[in-house]
């Protein structure tokens, strides 16, 4: 089913393709950290950890201020505000605990997993791969649980972790931006030639009856 799309609610999606990039990036970039370097000491954990946060909260509250519209922005306001908050607990707590700093990842992780399930959900009505924003938000969320049900799994366990979600959620939020860019370009595309811009999405109730 084809559904218009008001050019306006539409590109404040899709304009801001290039700060979920960043987003992606960052994750990324942390996960190969983590991952490369498994016997990371606490401190340097502490740090690295803190510094992705913050950014992804930056970054996640700066698409919601750039992109204020229709679309989940709130959400992304809620989740830039969890992300800077943990980041700066991280900072200004330079004696925290590994017990502590690993219930503080899971809270994190199981609240910003929510918020971007809750904004995946919201984006069906403008897109067709929201799924990429679900999974990262499942996929944190299960990180979170983890943490939860097995502090004490051991610090490489836990290291490993937290690198395979970074790297995980990264992939998939840098295809989420990939896919947001491309439809940035053909909806400019569109709107050049003069005609409305349109977006597959999926209608729930417009299904066909087979017998």
């Amino acid at each position: 089913m084809r559904v218009l799309v008001d050019v306006v609610d539409w590109r404040t999606v899709a304009r801001n393709w290039w700060v979920v990039l960043l987003r992606g990036l960052a994750g990324l970039l942390f996960g190969i950290v983590t991952v490369i370097a498994p016997g990371i000491s606490l401190a340097a954990l502490v740090l690295v950890w803190g510094a992705y946060a913050l950014a992804d909260g930056i970054l996640a509250l700066g698409t919601a201020i750039r992109g204020r519209g229709p679309d989940p922005w709130w959400v992304l306001v809620l989740q830039g505000i969890a992300g800077i908050a943990a980041g700066i607990l991280t900072f200004a707590w330079p004696g925290i605990t590994a017990f502590v700093l690993l219930y503080l990842i899971a809270a994190w992780a199981i609240v910003t997993g929510a918020f971007e399930v809750g904004a995946a959900i919201r984006l069906r009505k403008v897109i067709e791969d929201e799924w990429l924003l679900g999974l990262s938000g499942a996929a944190s969320v299960i990180l979170g649980i983890l943490l939860f049900l097995f502090p004490g799994a051991g610090a490489l366990a836990v290291v490993l972790w937290i690198g395979a979600y970074g790297f995980v959620s990264g992939t998939l939020l840098v295809a989420l931006s990939l896919r947001l860019h491309s439809l940035a370009k053909g909806g400019e595309a569109e709107a050049r030639a003069g005609h409305p811009v349109s977006i597959e999405t999926r209608a729930p109730h417009d299904r066909t009856l087979a017998g």
